[in-house]
This record gives structure tokens, sequence and C-alpha cells, in this order.
């Protein structure tokens, strides 16, 4: 009989922690040493309701089992009191093809695993020392992008700015504490300004995040554009960034911030270095302090696969 795992068990067993961000760090490992079979997104645009539908997976080398993705984002559902994306996962026999388990978990895992990708990237390209960030959005991923920051570097100080100042306030009150001060700011620009890392969050079509706030040091992660129609960065961001990085180099050119750079001309598209080959030492990351770095981050089938094989392992132990 196959299991079904709900997003209330799931919620009680995995967490967002070093582990969680370990196993996302080997799976982008993985995707560059070779064997993984990893197909394009499948990505359906629903403009007229605002909404989106992506299905990912990933065969994995030495894995007993595979997952099949499906990620609905309706971003109109806050106003509804729902929220933005929901979903499940469907793992498969690695072997026979036979479906294993349902994990019901409307999200979770894929807020788990983008949040822990965030991780992953300042993990390897930001300062060691950095102490400051500032996020841009508000929603669940910008709560969770922060707590992934605080598990991979000294973060004491953080801004968050969104488009609704509110929610930012809302945000910044409710995560401010002695241990880490938050504040919530209108400017876009004094955000960034203060920040050692940067992460944008969001469903922006348009840039939010300017070429000219970028100063020597810091480190950007976008996480928000994995769909052709959006955009969070400035084009300029990545000709001026001494080091630019994708999750999927074939990915970003359709559908990350790369692509909206290749069509204002600040980018050729060619030769970029994934952060699976920096985690394998295939390619050089941060070499210098001053470096401005930015990770690109569209999402991966072989994170799916990896942090369903994580829930799976967390619940072995009750078979």
């Amino acid at each position: 009989m196959t299991a079904v795992l709900t997003e209330a068990q799931l919620r009680d067993r995995l967490h967002l922690d070093h582990a969680a961000i370990d196993v996302i760090e080997d799976a982008f490992r993985r995707l560059a040493t070779g064997g993984v079979v990893m197909p394009p997104v499948m990505s359906m645009h629903l403009p007229e309701v605002n909404g989106e539908v992506d299905v990912k997976t990933a065969w994995v080398p030495g894995f007993d089992g595979f997952a099949v993705k499906i990620s609905p984002g309706f971003f109109d559902n806050p106003a509804r009191g729902l929220p933005s994306t929901s979903g499940l996962m469907v793992v498969l026999d690695a072997v026979t093809g036979r479906v294993r388990t349902v994990l019901l978990d409307n999200g979770y895992l894929t807020d788990l695993r983008t949040a822990a990708a965030g991780g992953v990237a300042a993990r390897h390209l930001s300062r060691g020392d950095a102490s400051t960030a500032a996020i841009m959005g508000a929603g669940l991923q910008a709560r969770m992008q922060l707590q992934a920051l605080r598990l991979v570097r000294p973060i004491t100080r953080a801004a968050i700015w969104a488009r609704d100042p509110d929610r930012a306030q809302a945000l910044a009150r409710e995560l401010d504490g002695p241990d880490l001060r938050i504040r919530a700011t209108a400017d876009p620009a004094e955000a960034v300004g203060m920040a050692d890392i940067v992460v944008t969050t969001t469903p922006a079509t348009q840039p939010i995040l300017r070429a000219e706030w970028l100063r020597p040091g810091q480190h950007v992660t976008a996480m928000g554009s994995d769909q052709p129609g959006k955009n969070e960065l400035d084009p300029e961001c990545i000709s001026r960034a001494d080091l630019y990085v994708a999750d999927r180099a074939d990915q970003v050119r359709l559908m990350g911030e790369l692509r909206a750079a290749i069509a204002a001309g600040a980018h050729d598209g060619t030769d970029i270095p994934e952060l699976g080959q920096i985690i394998a030492g295939q390619r050089p990351g941060r070499t210098h302090p001053d470096q401005i770095t930015i990770c690109d981050l569209t999402g991966t089938g072989v994170q799916d696969t990896a942090i369903a094989t994580h829930a799976l392992a967390a619940f072995s132990k009750d078979t």
C-alpha cells in the first residue's frame, strides 16, 4: 500500500536546520558531478488568475526513489486568506518506478528546500564575516531566507523592504529581538546599502534591485524569478557582478534573472558557473572579500528529490 504523509506530519519532523541545508548542498554537488537525470521544468503561466504551476523532477544515482513535484503559485491568494503556494510530491521507486509515497506537504517541502538553497548560496558565496542582511519581500520566503542566513553566517542586523510597507513593518516587529535587530524601511536603496547579503524573495515582473545600489563585498541571492515573465534584478546588476552563479545554467537563461540580462544586452549568456560546480570545487567561488557575487536560484528538480528523500528518512525509523 502506498504511504501518505500529511503536511502536519512533515512539519513535525522536518525543519529548516543545518541538516536541511546540508541535504540541499549535497544535491547541488551531485548535480555537478554527473549521473543526475533532470528534465527541463514544465511550467504553466496563468496570467488571468495571477498564477502559475511548475512540475519538477530529477533521478539521482544512489537514491532509492525520486520525486515528481507539482507546485502551484497563485499570488492573489493572500487577499482570499489563502497562502500563495501549495502542491504535493509523489515519490517513485528509483528502480521499478512504482509509487512509494505521496507527500501531501501543501508546498512545505518546497518552501524548506528553497530556503535551504539560499543558505547554501550564502555559505559558498558570501563573505564569512557577513553580519547584516537586506530582505526584499515580506512573505514566507522572506522569513525563511533570513532564518537560513542565520544558520550559515553571523547575522545580527537586518532590514526588510516590501512593496507593501505594512507587511514589512509587521514582519520586522515579529522577528526583531535581542540577538537579531530588524527594522523595516520604505527605501529599498537604504536596505541594500546597509547589507552584506541581499536576498530578493518576490514575484516581481519589474526590477526591484538597482545595480547602482550594490557595493563591493556584497552577495545577492535572487530567488523570486522562476518564470519567463519574472524579473527582480536590474539587468546591469549581473554585468556589474564579479561573479554570477546559477543553480542551473540552462534554466536561468530561460526563466531566471539571466533571461532579462540577455534581453537587455547586459550579458551574453555564456560560461555560467553553477552553484554545484563551486561546491564540488570545479569552478572558483568568491576569491576576494571585495567581490560582488550574485546567485540566481530558479529551483531545481534535484532539490525536490533530495528534500523528499530527507523527509522519508525522517520517517524510516517508524517502519
